[in-house]
């Protein structure tokens, strides 16, 4: 068996990782590059595969610098199986759809200069169209099922408490009668974070490919704290001006209302008084579409999160949140001069409409720009919190007046002590475990810190190197072997306990199958008995039966009069960039 590494590894984007054996070649995630033009000019480089002998596509979560360039997998031959969780596939639909929107637009805006200036136009690096085509390969699957890919390969998904749906994957490879197990984290979560459960530990692992974000720093204790959140929320509202969140549409976006319902419904919160004037807009569609589907997928919450559902309360809603669709609605919060907090997409503020709030808002000192997640090199996000006092927007040059934070903690990656919890739960020391994901720095300090309090000796991935790995685990020498362990830690102790409580609804089933229940029973047999029982699990935690249907309209429902100011506020607006086109015809002809 042989890894190559594809993607991910001089800095934090474009996961993608090869594995090949002598029958068959699978890939893990197939994601897109993001940060500077640098960055972007790899997305359309070749594969270093032919993505038409690729027979499966293994996908970790939703993200797209680990989804993005499914649609160019497919696109340039890739015929193959898309294997990820059902709740990865629901968000993965919105995810690749909006991503080839994108392109589509940034190539229309390039091909629109490319013609001023005689220069060639420019082809999309995929369309919203092709992004459609791939999503007729994706196979949803449930976490902890076991899936028998061919005859030598087996997977599972553990929950990673990353994003919904994130998966740890868990790959059986039998060559020549010999059984290797791989283990790949995906982006591992923060353990004890809202709505999502913790991050799975695995206790066996012949390989193990690792992400490493956080690898040498400490997420701050205090912006773990909501306090801190809405304390600066109080203070720019206090001052008039408006609170700005860069925030991934899936994940963060979900979080940050999670949190700030807990206090908008709750009066006797001591902080309610505090926030209560104060509007929360969430200005994404997509980050809309993907909380509807948050709810739709309550059978993967933690267990504080379903007790909420259970006491009737929706946590992803709260009065004072509305979520916006139209451009004019967006526009209209520039418009509007009410303090407000305005939530949106991109969480590095490379694309969407965030770029519009920043440039509308970043000149103005009164407001405050809050970060919430993990800023890449390259980015607009990284240039504004290393303290950049001018940027440039829409070919604007703008000032940098307004107060800009950066709350870590509200990170979904783990950070260094995350990451050696996670690798601590290994009973014995894997053969190899290979660092992806991470600035180089960052990879380098994570594996001596490994070294120094772990005794394993990790390897730093760089560029696209490969890697022959040794077939044959320490234990394991056959695959009915490896499902027996796979069975023995998802389903003997696990499911043996869920089928007695949930027995009168499976007796019939077991009795037509002749299914027993019972820990000589097959290893085949027991994987079939927890795959039915997480299936009927799912059926069984519908969450529109828990969380009521929206009973207030949380449009913006602009009036008339609003109308009209927005149409004088883009009149205004044109006549200004008129006046500064003629002044500057004025200057050229001097």
């Amino acid at each position: 068996m042989k890894i190559q590494f594809c993607g991910a590894t001089t800095g934090v984007t474009g996961s993608c990782h090869l594995i090949t054996t002598d029958n068959h070649k699978l890939l893990l995630d197939c994601g897109q590059y993001q940060g500077g033009k640098a960055q972007e000019e790899m997305n359309y480089e070749a594969f270093p595969f032919d993505p038409s002998e690729i027979e499966y596509l293994i996908l970790s979560h939703a993200h797209i610098d680990h989804c993005g360039r499914i649609p160019l997998l497919v696109k340039r031959g890739f015929r193959g199986s898309i294997y990820c969780t059902d709740a990865t596939a629901d968000l993965l639909e919105i995810m690749l759809r909006d991503s080839g929107h994108i392109h589509e637009q940034e190539a229309e805006w390039q091909n629109r200069k490319n013609i001023r200036a005689g220069r060639p136009e420019v082809e999309p690096l995929y369309t919203e169209k092709d992004a459609e085509e791939s999503l007729k390969y994706v196979k949803p699957v449930l976490y902890d099922q076991l899936i028998e890919l061919n005859n030598e390969m087996r997977i599972v998904f553990n929950d990673a408490g990353h994003i919904l749906g994130s998966g740890e994957i868990e790959l059986w490879v039998e060559e020549k009668e010999n059984v290797s197990k791989l283990v790949f984290t995906g982006d591992l979560g923060v353990m004890e974070r809202p709505i999502l459960r913790d991050p799975t530990i695995i206790k066996k692992a012949d390989y193990v490919i690792m992400e490493t974000t956080y690898g040498n720093r400490l997420h701050p204790e205090n912006s773990l704290d909501v306090n801190n959140l809405i304390d600066i929320i109080c203070e720019t509202s206090a001052r008039g001006g408006n609170t700005i969140i860069p925030s991934f549409a899936v994940g963060r976006t979900q979080e940050l209302i999670f949190e700030l319902n807990k206090i908008y419904d709750n009066p006797e919160d001591p902080r309610y008084k505090r926030l209560e004037p104060v509007k929360v807009y969430v200005d994404s569609p997509m980050a809309a579409a993907a909380t509807e589907i948050f709810k739709k997928n309550a059978q993967v919450f933690d267990e504080a999160t379903k007790d909420y559902i259970s006491k009737g309360d929706n946590p992803l809603e709260f009065s004072n949140l509305k979520f916006t669709q139209s451009t004019e609605e967006s526009q209209w919060l520039n418009v509007d001069r009410e303090p407000k907090v305005i939530i949106s997409a991109s969480g590095m503020c490379e694309a969407g409409r965030i770029r519009h709030h920043l440039k509308h808002n970043l000149w103005d000192a009164r407001n405050s720009v809050i970060f919430v997640g993990y800023q890449a090199e390259g980015t607009l996000g990284r240039t504004l919190i290393e303290g950049a006092e001018e940027i440039t927007l829409f070919g604007e040059k703008i000032q940098v007046n307004a107060k800009i934070h950066n709350l870590e903690g509200f990170s979904g990656h783990a950070d260094m002590n995350g990451l050696l919890t996670w690798l601590k739960g290994f009973r014995e020391a894997p053969k190899k475990i290979f660092l992806v994901h991470g600035e180089p720095e960052v990879k380098l300090d994570f594996a001596k810190t490994v070294k120094e309090q772990l005794g394993y000796e990790p390897i730093p991935v760089n560029a696209n190197a490969e890697y022959e790995l040794e077939t044959g685990g320490s234990e394991i020498v056959n695959m009915k072997e490896a499902m027996a362990e796979a069975v023995d830690e998802k389903a003997i102790n696990g499911a043996r306990d869920n089928l007695y409580n949930v027995r009168r609804r499976l007796e019939d089933i077991l009795y037509n199958t002749n299914l027993r229940v019972d820990c000589s029973s097959d290893p085949e047999k027991l994987a079939k008995i927890n795959n039915l029982i997480l299936e009927l699990e799912k059926s069984a935690i519908n969450l529109g039966a828990v969380i009521s249907e929206r009973d207030t309209d949380d449009g913006l429902n602009l009036t008339e009069e609003q109308v009209a100011q927005l149409k004088a506020k883009r009149e205004e607006e044109k006549s200004r960039r008129q006046a500064e086109k003629q002044q500057r015809n004025k200057n050229s002809a001097k």
